[in-house]
């Protein structure tokens, strides 16, 4: 199938030449236009993509940062909303294929086929110029939210909130395990639960710092997938 003027539009923006433009065209294919091949597979891989990508930018960006602020920093980045933000910079709504329910709906301009476009998409130029290609292009439209990672304004309980959200589950509960230490030196131990059974502890001087701590260890531990 030859790409029509839409999707050779966002192939300009992307600013990458397509050897196999079909990857393209499945990439902007949604699952309601049964009559082709969708973008579901390739949205799987490019999630890993662009998990790997942004891993690797933030390691390099800040040397000095730990595991669970590295974990919040790459859940902001890769979430499903950050993605479609990236997707309608780009104008890829304005390519994507689907069946006319969609497309009666404003199926262009909602959140998670953005977001999954945009995961497509980079596996479609992940695919076609290797990870090289994908690497340039998902530094390049991402650009200033990297390095403004560093200085991430979602704290980690609003971020595994985020995080829950996104997958359909209710808000994590923080359960108080223990207080250890005098009256003057307080060891508090939390708990953060997930409604689907995983959860993790923290500790810290006081209760809402062993939050934030147990937080960011559960979100470490978490699959990265908005």
């Amino acid at each position: 199938m030859k790409p029509g003027r839409a999707v050779e539009a966002v192939a300009a923006r992307l600013g990458h030449r397509f050897a196999r433009p079909e990857l393209l065209i499945e990439a902007l294919t949604h699952p309601s236009l049964a009559t082709s091949a969708h973008n579901q597979r390739l949205e799987f891989l490019g999630d890993r993509v662009l998990g790997l990508v942004i891993a690797e930018a933030l390691l390099a960006a800040d040397p000095t940062a730990q595991e669970g602020a590295l974990a919040t920093r790459l859940n902001a980045l890769v979430r499903k909303e950050t993605c479609a933000e990236v997707a309608a910079e780009l104008g890829i709504g304005t390519g994507l294929r689907m069946g006319r329910s969609e497309m009666l709906t404003g199926g262009r301009r909602k959140t998670a086929l953005l977001g999954d476009a945009m995961e497509a998409v980079i596996a479609a130029v992940y695919l076609d110029g290797g990870y090289d290609a994908a690497r340039r292009l998902i530094l390049d439209v991402w650009g200033e939210r990297i390095t403004g990672a560093n200085v991430v304004t979602h704290d980690a309980k609003t971020a595994l909130q985020e995080w829950a959200q996104a997958r359909g589950l209710p808000p994590p509960e923080y359960v108080d395990v223990s207080r250890d230490g005098p009256d003057h030196a307080p060891v508090f131990r939390v708990a953060a639960r997930l409604a689907d059974g995983r959860a993790a502890e923290g500790e810290a001087s006081s209760k809402r710092a062993a939050q934030q701590a147990a937080a960011e260890t559960l979100l470490a531990s978490l699959e990265v997938k908005p």
